[in-house]
């Protein structure tokens, strides 16, 4: 099985629902990695507003960075090699990931849950 992880930008929260600003890519990106790790794939998530040292630990990412800066995020490896920069993968990436040979549809941003709670984040 592969092991995927993914480097976020400094992120309040990871779902994507926290605050006015509502990204939708990362909302997806949320749903699918539920929908994967429920497949059984092996995905980690770092944030760099949390976990700084974990960036400041991979080569293949501080050189990300060090050359791109923070346009470089999010930043995927599967199993330590880059596989994306600059945006995260879609379910049909993690599928293949998975070896599954045809993804479920792409989850609505409605499946996805709020990590927030009275307008405050997590």
């Amino acid at each position: 099985m592969k092991k995927v992880q993914v480097f976020d930008p400094a992120l309040c929260c990871s779902s994507g629902v926290c605050g006015t600003d509502v990204d939708q890519a990362l909302v997806s990106f949320s749903a699918d990695v539920d929908w994967a790790k429920q497949n059984g794939l092996t995905i980690e998530r770092f944030n760099l507003a949390q976990q700084p040292m974990a960036f400041a630990d991979n080569a293949a990412v501080k050189g990300l960075l060090e050359r791109s800066g923070e346009a470089a995020l999010p930043i995927t490896l599967v199993d330590g090699e880059v596989a994306f920069a600059g945006r995260y993968p879609a379910r049909s990436d993690l599928a293949r990931w998975l070896g599954t040979a045809v993804a479920a549809p792409e989850t609505p941003a409605a499946a996805a849950g709020s990590c927030c709670s009275g307008g405050a984040c997590c």
